[in-house]
């Protein structure tokens, strides 16, 4: 009788796990494995110097060959190793990619192209599917020629070296859940340069910008370091603040039950203590949704977040260049274009002129946009009072588009509205120049509406404004005096002053008083 062999179902197992590891290309138990932002179906950034990097087994020897061209490097003694490829040009045709040490991993589908990262909180994040026109939108959106990727939200205290998601030709399958802003501005880039286009997501609602900056920049920087030492105070009491939340619950759901009772209104749920698990947390989104995706050649960046920030406007003068600089920093590209959407007009309209978190938070976006290979996509005409998230995604996609084409890609377009440039005081009236101010008008043939003015007693009133060539006089026969002028100053600013190229006035004040935010840190 044949002896008859048992194998254990642990060696089964493993000698399974090993096959599928094979089958999978190396990115199971393989010794070269990738990072999930290089992959299959990507776009790779035409022109410029390219990146290639993962983990190895120690001193691995690792050759990447792209094209005609063939690099090798070293794994070190952590196991990371990189390749930095020749930049190549861009093509619609499709290439591959061979990643190869003691296992070989093939990438296909492959364009060359313009690449961007999408990010921000929830106008970022905002879908295609929530937005103007959906399904129209949705069935129309067969663009093999763009690929998509979006980076699984995660957060983490210290910098991660891989995150989670795959990259997909743009269809009607896979593109309702994108960002509609990062969708329409590919899409337009797309079409106006007719190159591939990739798209990188990384966006989080709700969150404020030092959550997407480094630690040791908030900590080296005066004006951040509170946010940094918030930050830190808030580990620290993390233990007692649980325990105290844990109470709080607990009475929460005995008055929820209460309410279920008596069929009233519950209450809200309270917020758990700031912790590392916390989106709001500096760093946290830095480290595990843009170091992971680093770095990767890219063109540019498309940043659409400020909301939550807004009540820090002044500090966000710092904030936002300082999270620029940091994201340059690190991917090492130099000034690469940043283009930011200023923050759309929210929330209910003011009889009269006043003060505004959201203007001073506008006025910091203006600020940084001086910076170089920077610009500015206003939505301070496309806003809904009552709605954070304004469904007009394609119009602030296209915007984003042409500041992209004359920043990024120096084709002559009028990209920005008009914006203060000078004023001069002529007696009782206010003479207000603009750069990006051919075609001056009204919209729609109105009347002029958005100005005020203000003598030194810095009591604005609504003011008469006309047209005069390429600049705005401005006045009110209750200030005989004027010493400042501001536009489109409010939450939700009543404004009609455009160009020639349909593009709105971006707000502004000549005063530099002292805002509501000032001392808010």
């Amino acid at each position: 009788m044949p002896t008859r062999c048992f194998v254990p179902h642990r060696v089964v197992a493993v000698v399974f796990a090993t096959a599928i590891g094979l089958v999978l290309g190396g990115r199971c138990l393989a010794d070269v494995k990738l990072p999930a932002i290089i992959g299959s179906n990507m776009v790779l950034q035409e022109g410029k110097k390219l990146p290639i990097w993962g983990k190895a087994d120690a001193g691995e020897e690792v050759t990447v060959t792209l094209g005609s061209q063939r690099q090798s490097a070293r794994a070190g003694a952590d196991g990371k190793w990189t390749v930095t490829l020749n930049p190549v040009s861009r093509s619609s045709d499709t290439v591959e990619m061979t990643i190869a040490g003691k296992n070989t991993i093939k990438l296909t589908n492959i364009l060359i192209g313009e690449v961007w990262v999408c990010s921000g909180q929830s106008n970022m994040g905002w879908t295609v599917s929530n937005s103007n026109n959906a399904q129209e939108e949705i069935a129309a959106a067969k663009h093999p020629k763009m690929r998509l990727f979006t980076v699984k939200q995660r957060i983490s205290l210290e910098p991660l070296e891989d995150c989670e998601g795959s990259w997909a030709e743009c269809s009607p399958e896979n593109v309702g859940s994108f960002t509609a802003v990062g969708y329409f501005f590919g899409r337009d880039l797309h079409k106006d340069l007719g190159v591939p286009v990739g798209l990188i997501n990384t966006s989080w609602g709700g969150t404020p910008a030092e959550a997407w900056t480094s630690p040791s920049t908030l900590q080296a920087m005066e004006q951040l370091k509170p946010i940094y030492d918030r930050g830190q105070q808030a580990l620290a009491d993390l233990p007692k603040a649980t325990e105290r939340h844990q109470q709080t619950l607990a009475k929460w759901k005995e008055q929820v039950a209460q309410a279920r009772k008596d069929q009233t209104q519950p209450p809200r749920q309270p917020s758990a203590p700031m912790g590392p698990q916390n989106p709001h947390f500096p760093g946290g989104l830095y480290h595990a949704m843009i170091v992971p995706i680093v770095p990767l050649a890219i063109e540019g960046a498309i940043w659409y977040q400020g909301e939550s920030n807004a009540g820090r406007a002044y500090q966000y003068r710092t904030l936002l260049p300082a999270m620029i600089a940091d994201w340059r920093k690190a991917w090492n590209e130099g000034d690469f274009p940043f283009l930011v959407v200023q923050l759309a007009n929210f929330k209910p309209v003011q009889p009269e002129p006043g003060d505004s978190e959201w203007a001073e938070l506008r006025e910091a976006q203006t600020m940084t946009s001086k910076l170089p290979n920077c610009g500015l996509a206003l939505a301070i005409d496309i806003g809904e009072a009552g709605d954070i998230h304004p469904r007009n995604k394609q119009e602030v996609g296209r915007r984003l588009a042409l500041a992209a084409e004359s920043i990024a890609y120096h084709k002559s377009v009028d990209y920005s509205g008009p914006m203060f440039e000078a004023m001069k005081i002529e007696g009782s009236t206010v003479r207000i120049s603009f750069a990006h101010a051919k075609g001056l008008h009204a919209k729609g043939g109105e009347k002029l509406d958005g100005f005020a003015i203000a003598g030194a007693d810095k009591k604005f009133v609504w003011a008469d404004a006309r047209i005069e060539g390429n600049t705005v006089v401005v006045s009110s026969d209750k200030v005989a005096q004027p010493v400042a002028v501001r536009y489109a100053w409010a939450d939700n600013p009543v404004c009609n002053l455009y160009n020639g190229a349909g593009l709105p006035t971006v707000p502004f004040r000549t005063d530099d008083w002292s805002g509501v935010t000032a001392d808010k840190l």
